[in-house]
């Protein structure tokens, strides 16, 4: 089968072996796949993986290794971890797999990824797609479900104050999320084509030359990946406010991390979120990524579309399997 591998140089294999499904798996045939920045650190060398890439997907259930077959011929999406499910492991016992130690996670780690025309996983991840859900708004539910945890995790009032700082795919996501929930959201990002994406659902947006850093929001979500930009998500949070980290700030820079302390500020980590939820905001259309989608490459121009990926003017390249 043809399949987007990395092993110390990205390449299109034309004759990767189909996997086979184990007890408890399903084969899906993958019809559509989205690159995500973790794909491209990956190939700049991230947590050291080998195989075949990719963890956003949508496909075809075609076989079950079990006695319920009722997936086969489903259309599906799947959580990108699944855990060890041994008796002694805390995490597997409340279902929270992304954290079991021993888990294998999608095109990441310890599992083949999706941009394959084929891949397998367990079908007690599976998500059917509802039918008035397209291929191309699927393929986003595994960074929706990302943005959907972060309500998972904090309680927010409808009275609080929220700011997401970065106009990238993943505070756009977050923005449009947070606003799908009804609460009172202002993007700041620095690209007014992208922030005019949110500006069109119905999120207020700010150009962040034009913004004014004061500590007067309840709730301050980082979405920039940088060191700046969490140094000004400190500055925008107000005393015993939360800092919720959505992205991954690896810097050698020096961060004074003083106001944390001295504003009583709760920093909060969040990464990978449940499918459930995001699914049903995108089957009553709550939000709607077709405006992300730059180009849908074909995957026998897999390597093209990688190029394309880098482009500061790329929002979400797609491939089609």
């Amino acid at each position: 089968m043809k399949a987007i591998v990395f092993n110390n140089e990205l390449k299109l294999d034309t004759n990767y072996p189909k996997p086979v499904p184990q007890a408890g798996e399903a084969l899906i045939k993958v019809t559509l796949a989205g690159i995500c920045n973790t794909d491209y650190e990956i190939t700049k060398g991230y947590m050291g993986y080998v195989g075949v890439l990719g963890h956003e997907f949508v496909g075809i259930v075609e076989d079950v290794n079990g006695t319920d077959k009722s997936l086969i011929g489903k259309r599906v999406v799947a959580e990108i971890s699944w855990g060890c499910d041994e008796p002694d492991c805390e995490w597997c016992a409340v279902k929270n797999y992304r954290h079991c130690p021993n888990r294998h996670t999608i095109g990441i780690w310890k599992k083949d990824g999706c941009m394959a025309e084929y891949i397998t996983v367990p079908t007690n991840i599976l998500f059917e797609v509802p039918d008035n859900v397209t291929d191309e708004q699927a393929v986003f539910v595994e960074p929706l479900a990302a943005a959907c945890e972060i309500t998972e995790q904090l309680h927010i009032e409808p009275t609080s104050k929220v700011v997401v700082l970065g106009d990238g795919k993943l505070g756009l996501t977050t923005a449009l999320t947070l606003k799908a929930l009804n609460l009172d959201v202002l993007l700041i990002g620095k690209h007014q084509n992208k922030l005019d994406i949110a500006k069109a659902q119905g999120v207020k947006t700010q150009l962040l030359n034009d913004f004014k850093i004061e500590k007067k929001y309840d709730v301050v979500v980082e979405a920039t990946g940088s060191a700046s930009g969490f140094e000004t998500s400190m500055a925008l949070t107000k005393p015993r406010g939360v800092l919720v980290l959505k992205s991954t700030v690896a810097t050698g820079k020096e961060l004074n991390l003083a106001p944390i302390v001295i504003d009583e500020i709760t920093v909060l980590g969040s990464r990978c979120g449940q499918f459930a939820p995001a699914l049903r905001l995108l089957e009553n259309h709550r939000i709607d990524f077709t405006p992300f989608i730059t180009k849908v490459y074909p995957i026998d121009d897999a390597i093209e579309a990688f190029e394309a990926n880098k482009s500061k003017e790329s929002l979400k390249i797609l491939i089609r399997i």
